[in-house]
């Protein structure tokens, strides 16, 4: 079983502050009703275009995605 989005990018927690994949993971961790046992690009998407958090932006999260779904195979 594939772990959540939510755990996997929690890795880039305490990068260097300019980072944007270590400020994703730190407004991630901030944000408490994130879906972390989510899996689904669909869904995580969803949270992340309605909450519009600057830290945050759709950009890293394809990113980041991307990284996800390589360590999955």
């Amino acid at each position: 079983m594939r772990q959540s989005f939510y755990l996997f990018t929690l890795k880039f927690r305490g990068g260097q502050k300019e980072d944007k994949k270590s400020k994703f993971a730190n407004s991630m961790f901030n944000h408490h009703d994130f879906p972390k046992a989510e899996t689904s690009f669909d869904k995580i998407s969803l949270y992340i275009e309605e909450l519009a958090d600057p830290n945050m932006p759709a950009a890293v999260f394809d990113e980041i995605w991307e990284y996800y779904i390589e360590d999955s195979k």
